[in-house]
């Protein structure tokens, strides 16, 4: 391979990573004298590539919204590097084409949705007619049309995040940046922008958000990167990170006989009641047929065997706590 083709190829992988993290650190100083020091980001690396969607996680307090605020030009890093289409940050160009939802995303309670979205578009340098139609697009996706002459103090705080979602949508963005886009919601609500997501990501935008709720992280993301006390201690694929090896096996017994249990229990297994049935732990794969055989013999029925692969829950309490 020439030169040529290497600088060609290098330019093409930095084009195609939307967000590129390199060491960034974040210390603050607290306290009255502002003596004491606190690492709350400490050398995070990670990329997002283009029209993808990615996982930022990690508990309270790991140091996920200190990192979406530095990338977002809200608060400077201490060091370390960090660019927005290869723009570095924190800069107006950087920013110039990410619609950024916060954790708490704070609206102004006298306006109404649609002047809060129409606003935020304005800012964006957006005007007239194409501004009102393209609000009321955004405010439709989202479920929140039928609210948008409300004024926002009487919303509640679901509604709240339909509108904070619909100003990062009203400009168009090509990257959206979404800090814990599902709090808030009902179970419908988060479908709903779970559908979103999917929705936005199949007219060629990347989605970047952070959430707690691991199941639809598992069921959404391409990437994921995990922290852990200002950390990262994860990152990959999601599919290469759960690689659906079997933890262990859970077999559904009913009608368990005190022998059946006496025997099993006897046999170092672990036992777990549930209404009508009780569970039995097997670690290890090759104990499963000795489960069977002791619980036919004492007059037990099987109703399941149930082979439990890592989860991303596992994986994050394995690996995050």
């Amino acid at each position: 391979m020439t030169a040529g083709s290497e600088d060609a190829n290098e330019n093409a992988d930095r084009r195609d990573k939307l967000i590129e993290v390199k060491s960034l650190n974040k210390t603050f100083s607290v306290g009255l004298f502002k003596k004491r020091r606190v690492e709350a980001v400490k050398g995070v690396s990670f990329d997002v590539r283009r029209g993808e969607i990615f996982g930022f996680l990690g508990p309270n307090g790991a140091g996920k919204t200190t990192t979406i605020k530095m990338l977002t030009g809200l608060i400077e890093p201490t060091s370390g590097d960090a660019f927005l289409f290869g723009k570095r940050v924190p800069s107006a160009e950087s920013r110039r084409d990410v619609g950024f939802l916060p954790e708490n995303p704070y609206v102004y309670p006298y306006l109404t949705p649609r002047e809060f979205v129409e606003m935020c578009g304005n800012l964006s340098g957006m005007r007239g007619a194409s501004l009102r139609s393209r609000t009321l697009e955004v405010l439709t996706k989202v479920g929140i049309a039928y609210a948008a002459d409300r004024q926002v103090r009487r919303l509640s705080k679901g509604m709240l995040q339909r509108t904070g979602l619909a100003a990062a949508l009203v400009s168009d963005p090509q990257m959206l940046i979404l800090d814990e886009p599902m709090s808030g919601l009902d179970p419908v609500g988060r479908k709903e922008v779970r559908d979103l997501i999917f929705a936005e990501r199949e007219l060629g935008r990347t989605i970047f958000f952070s959430t707690h709720i691991l199941s639809d992280v598992e069921a959404m993301c391409d990437r994921v990167t995990i922290l852990r006390q200002g950390e990262a201690v994860v990152s990959g694929e999601i599919r290469q990170l759960l690689r659906g090896e079997v933890l262990r096996t859970d077999v559904f017994l009913a009608d368990v006989t005190p022998e059946a249990t006496a025997a099993l229990e006897a046999a170092g297994f672990t036992l777990n009641e549930r209404p009508g049935l009780v569970v039995v732990e097997v670690e290890s794969a090759l104990r499963v047929e000795e489960v069977l055989k002791l619980a036919l013999a004492h007059g037990s029925h099987i109703v399941e065997v149930a082979p439990r692969k890592e989860t991303l829950e596992d994986l994050f309490m394995r690996r995050a706590l």
